[in-house]
């Protein structure tokens, strides 16, 4: 009787979902709830169908995201940098440190929180504490901010491997229209030394033509793969005040870059999770094949050992400490809602405690390693140009499309390694982009549940605005704008937000309540886990964060682009990004106060402070537990 009537509410549903799907359902639930037939209380509506959320579908599916996720560029042309530049080995120790007292906690608590409720940042805290309901928004605005630039670096991937096909490599040598009279190549100036002459300013001279040359004078040597980035890949301009015009070539390649993230999202988790057994897992083949390349290569006992030698005494220093602190913090990314938008979809008992170790070990072994891998080729390169290694390491941008391409020409199979290397990058850049677009996506079907049944038209509206609030990273001065918002958009407001979580957790929520919500999730743990979690999110972690803050704003300085000085107006839209998620956090605040009934502020503030009857665990029974004792005014 019971399956016949939802037949009939099934077909009454305007929806292509079928009969059996919904049975399916309803069976489900009813195993989760202990039921032995047919509860309206514990079932599913017919609204909860049309608005069904989704999950992950496969049992790694999370884990391989949550780890794409972590281990990101960063890994690969950061974390050896500064390495590098605090200490060598001796870095590890307090980058260690940070990961046990910040990174892990962050990321235990993001994972556990959004699992437990099953819902994304922009509804989550409206319900933990409607107070706090502005943290959602403010989060998923860094999300969409980060991923309008970081899809530019995909773009930049995208062109680079597809060059690398080209014979030969596009940027080797300066006999180019792109190359300045500063270009300089070690190869043709061996050539041209072989033939008894002299190279100066990309020409060769015969020997008799030195006596009109200025020899004496010190010309700066930029190396053909710089000039190529700059002068023919991005065209840039002299300053951020000089637009210019978008470059169509790197326009195509942001399309082709949104393209290919929206294939990969446009059925959700069901299709991301999938996607993720690839690009989470093929960077470490690549970066596995180039170490053992590296090994090879004359020059690479240096670098590598240039890169571990240990400098004891910079552990007494504030800079190596901070430093770890911010890398730790940035590499698990916490309180950007990617953790919180990926946990939301998992089961009610999953072991999200397992999960957090898992990949927060993964990421620093994972950091490590890339800086052997990086360093045993740097070492080589510094060898070939006959230069100190100091000369040759660079971050970010200058390592990834300068020092590797201008390696690479220099091995044998230069293509494969440049598509392999390119490859590595562009997996290494989806997973982090994909969890990005997802926050937004689950931000906007959250706040709106009938919409998910146009997913797919969410997921290509999304995907067009990204592409076309990215086109101005595409322009001429859009290295500028990218530079600027990569220093701003994910600063200060990040670390205020996780500052407010632990707070909001530690303080208001309350760790006992907090840690029985995990036990329900996980199982019943010793005292000492609950012990030693109070500790750390009540004290041990806000202190760490409002640290690495004060070390943040200790060490300011205005941004700069090589010798490029931003200008004032710039400086000003860079403060403007990078504080304006945590004061959109507080302008939702302070309306919730002023709407909100009581007369009196301090009683309307502290009543907004308690969950709302919303606030229920993602379990269905569970849930029904607490709906009952909601409605006879028991005390949660």
């Amino acid at each position: 009787m019971a399956s016949g009537a939802l037949r009939a509410d099934v077909e009454d549903c305007n929806t292509k979902l079928t009969v059996d799907g919904w049975l399916k359902r309803v069976e489900r639930r009813r195993e989760l709830a202990g039921l032995d037939e047919y509860d309206p209380y514990t079932e599913p509506t017919k609204d909860e169908v049309l608005t069904k959320r989704g999950s992950w579908t496969g049992r790694y599916d999370f884990l391989l995201s949550l780890l794409g996720y972590s281990v990101g560029l960063g890994n690969v042309w950061r974390f050896p940098y500064l390495c590098y530049s605090n200490g060598g080995g001796a870095f590890l120790i307090p980058f260690a440190v940070m990961l046990v007292i910040a990174g892990l906690p962050l990321m235990f608590m993001e994972l556990s929180l959004a699992q437990y409720a099953g819902l994304g940042p922009a509804i989550l805290f409206k319900r933990i504490a409607p107070l706090f309901e502005g943290l959602g928004y403010a989060m998923i605005l860094i999300a969409g901010t980060v991923m309008l630039y970081y899809n530019v670096i995909i773009a930049w991937t995208v062109y680079y491997m597809a060059v690398s096909f080209e014979v030969p490599l596009p940027w080797r040598g300066c006999q180019h229209e792109w190359a300045s009279e500063w270009c300089f190549s070690y190869e043709e100036e061996d050539d041209c030394q072989a033939g008894k002459g002299v190279y100066y300013k990309t020409k060769c001279f015969a020997s008799e033509q030195v006596a009109t040359l200025n020899l004496t004078q010190r010309m700066p040597r930029k190396p053909p793969a710089e000039e190529f980035f700059k002068n023919y890949f991005l065209q840039i301009s002299p300053g951020i005040e000089i637009t210019g015009t978008i470059n169509q070539r790197l326009a195509l390649c942001l399309l082709v870059a949104w393209i290919i993230v929206f294939l990969c999202l446009c059925r959700g988790v069901k299709s991301s999770g999938k996607v993720v057994y690839f690009t989470a897992l093929f960077p470490y083949v690549v970066l596995t094949m180039l170490f053992i390349r590296g090994l090879t290569l004359p020059g690479a006992y240096d670098g590598i050992m240039y890169y571990l030698r240990p400098d004891w005494e910079k552990l007494q220093t504030a800079q190596i400490w901070g430093d770890a602190a911010v890398q730790i913090f940035f590499a698990l990314s916490p309180a950007w809602g990617g953790l919180l938008t990926l946990a939301s979809y998992n089961r009610f008992d999953n072991n999200c405690y397992r999960d957090a170790i898992v990949v927060a070990i993964s990421n620093i072994l994972t950091s490590f390693f890339a800086g052997f891998v990086i360093f045993a080729i740097i070492g080589f390169l510094a060898h070939e140009l006959d230069t100190s290694v100091a000369s040759v390491i660079d971050q970010g941008a200058g390592l990834a499309f300068v020092v590797f391409p201008e390696l690479v020409a220099k091995l044998q199979m230069p293509r494969l390694w440049s598509v392999l290397f390119f490859f590595m990058l562009l997996t290494l850049g989806l997973d982090s982009q994909f969890t990005l677009m997802e926050t937004v996506v689950t931000a906007i079907l959250d706040t709106f549940p009938r919409w998910r049944r146009r997913k797919l038209a969410v997921v290509s509206a999304v995907s067009l605005l990204g592409y076309f609030g990215g086109l101005v990273f595409v322009t001429n001065s859009g290295m500028y704008w990218f530079q600027l918002v990569d220093k701003y958009a994910a600063n200060w407001s990040v670390l205020l937000i996780a500052i407010t979580e632990c707070t909001l957790i530690g303080w208001i929520y309350g760790t006992d309540r907090f840690i029985h919500n995990i036990e329900q999730m996980i199982g019943k743990r010793s005292p000492c886990f609950h012990r030693f979690w109070t500790i750390i999110w009540k004290y041990v972690t806000p202190v760490t964060l409002l640290f690495i803050l004060c070390f943040n704003w200790l060490q300011y300085k205005p941004i700069a682009y090589g010798r490029y000085l931003y200008p004032d107006w710039a400086e000003l839209i860079g403060w403007i990004i990078a504080l304006a998620p945590f004061t959109l956090a507080i302008l939702v605040a302070i309306i919730k106060v002023r709407r909100h009934p009581d007369a009196f502020m301090h009683q309307s503030a502290k009543k907004l402070l308690k969950p709302s009857r919303d606030w229920k665990p993602a379990h269905p029974r569970l849930a029904s537990e607490m709906e009952y004792e909601n409605s006879e005014g028991i005390e949660l």
